[in-house]
């Protein structure tokens, strides 16, 4: 039986009060806001007929991978900076290593499709009536995607799994995976059996995780305004056009979407930047670059609820009941 040992700090950089303090702020509001999308999406998915609708479903898979990121890595992020001593032996490294890229690189890919389905979903809404009443159900396609993005990533996470060991009180990284962490949490590091070997892992992480995704997120966002543009230039030259009922309400759904994704471009790009520059340029900046990183892993999770309440009718009216009574 292997034994505990204290986690390891790695890279410490000294934080003020008021930065920790806001810090949970955002990591509480993330947990009840996706907590809530969740619940509440959740509950009229399952009360309607045939499962309700598709992109319901998409945004609960996108807010319960927000909600497990928080649960299994922020809200340990906060208790070890309430002075709180966390230890970690090697097989729980190894399981919360290959978790947390599991976890990140799934939420990654929940918000590629969910801007991805908006896409298909205009294109799809074509001049004929049709299309417009099609059956509710759920389609087995949909779930099967949604389970793909689950088992791939699981897949790809494995390594993340074997290669990670505890280090001890002065342990530091000298590679960081941005899918994972920006420091060894709990003193759980990598332990690549080489130097090639981990840079190849690293490597594959940035071209797969967080380059791929974001080029195509912005490729489908011009695509859905483009195709949006289109709907609206045949509303003009064809007023009875059946499409043409649809176009206002894809419209606010598109600036939903699009906000959703430069939220998400935004905070996951910030990231990726500094963690980066940290890894091959260290220096006088050190400690605003990490805390630059940290705070930017936490943004989309914490304001992507509000953003999706901007345009779900039913998690508005949930809020407004909650704020009135």
């Amino acid at each position: 039986m292997e034994h505990s040992q204290r986690a390891g700090v790695g890279l410490q950089v000294s934080v003020p009060p008021a930065q920790t303090a806001f810090y949970m702020i955002l990591v509480m509001l993330g947990f009840l806001g996706n907590a809530t999308v969740v619940v509440v999406i959740g509950k009229s998915v399952l009360m309607e007929r045939g499962g309700g609708r598709n992109s319901d479903i998409i945004i609960i898979n996108m807010a319960v991978s927000n909600l497990l990121v928080s649960i299994m890595r922020n809200m340990l992020l906060v208790i070890s900076d309430m002075g709180v001593e966390l230890y970690s032996s090697k097989k729980w490294c190894q399981f919360l290593m290959g978790v947390w890229v599991w976890l990140r690189s799934v939420n990654v890919w929940s918000t590629l499709f969910l801007s991805a389905f908006h896409l298909q979903t205009l294109r799809r809404v074509a001049p004929t009536a049709g299309t417009l009443h099609r059956t509710r159900g759920t389609p087995a396609p949909l779930l099967l995607s949604l389970g793909l993005i689950w088992f791939l990533n699981f897949i790809y996470s494995i390594p993340a799994h074997v290669f990670s060991t505890n280090g001890n009180k002065n342990s530091t990284e000298t590679m960081i995976l941005v899918s994972s962490t920006t420091r060894p949490l709990l003193g759980c590091v990598w332990n690549f059996p080489s130097s090639y070997s981990g840079l190849a892992y690293a490597t594959t992480s940035m071209v797969i995780h967080e380059t791929i995704p974001i080029i195509l997120m912005i490729m489908t966002n011009l695509s859905s305004l483009y195709t949006l543009y289109t709907h609206g230039r045949v509303r003009s030259s064809v007023p009875d056009a059946p499409v043409i009922t649809r176009v206002p309400a894809e419209r606010r759904a598109a600036k939903v979407i699009l906000a959703l994704v430069m939220l998400f471009i935004i905070s996951w790009g910030t990231n990726v930047i500094s963690v980066n520059y940290f890894n091959y340029n260290r220096g006088s900046s050190t400690e605003f670059l990490l805390v630059v990183a940290r705070f930017a892993n936490i943004i989309f999770i914490t304001l992507s609820p509000a953003v999706l309440a901007v345009g779900h009718r039913r998690l508005r009216s949930c809020i407004k009941s909650t704020l009135t009574h």
